[in-house]
């Protein structure tokens, strides 16, 4: 039986967070599908192309296996692309508490919207337990050094945006 598994998010820049979970997600599914949200209500920092295009670049830069792993741009309910891709889960990252409270709430909506799909945490490692994208977003605007925190792909990504303006 071939497992797929989506594992969606804005990764609006990635993060090395981010790149350990869906490692990890690789090891325990047959395919892992990175589920860009490409929401136009919403304005983030990077459009959908460069943020998919920087995941590709980070995933081969840390030696993910590219026959297991995907990268798309979605807009829309998660559930919807799972059926449509056939997953049967989706992979959540925790960091604290603090997201349990929030995340467990998202996975009881979409067990209710698609009973068939089931969400899996995986636990943030210790080190990037304190790295979100908007905290890089904010260290990054008032020039402070990410390069810790995100996969070289996206300091490059964000070094052009600060020469820019």
């Amino acid at each position: 039986m071939n497992t797929v598994a989506l594992y969606p998010g804005s990764f609006d820049p990635i993060t090395n967070g981010h790149l350990d979970i869906i490692e990890r997600a690789a090891n325990v599914f047959d395919s892992v599908i990175v589920a860009v949200l490409a929401n136009p209500r919403k304005a983030p920092l990077l459009d959908v192309e460069t943020r998919i295009r920087v995941i590709r670049d980070a995933l081969a830069e840390v030696g993910a296996p590219p026959d297991r792993i995907e990268v798309e741009s979605f807009d829309g309910l998660t559930v919807d692309l799972c059926r449509t891709r056939g997953a049967g889960a989706i992979v959540r990252g925790l960091r604290a508490i603090s997201d349990f409270e929030t995340e467990m709430q998202l996975a009881h909506n979409n067990r209710v919207l698609a009973p068939g799909v089931d969400t899996v945490f995986f636990m943030t490692s210790v080190e990037n337990g304190y790295v979100s994208s908007s905290l890089v977003k904010e260290i990054a605007s008032f020039g402070g050094d990410v390069s810790t925190m995100i996969p070289a792909a996206a300091v490059e990504v964000l070094a052009g945006r600060a020469q820019r303006r």
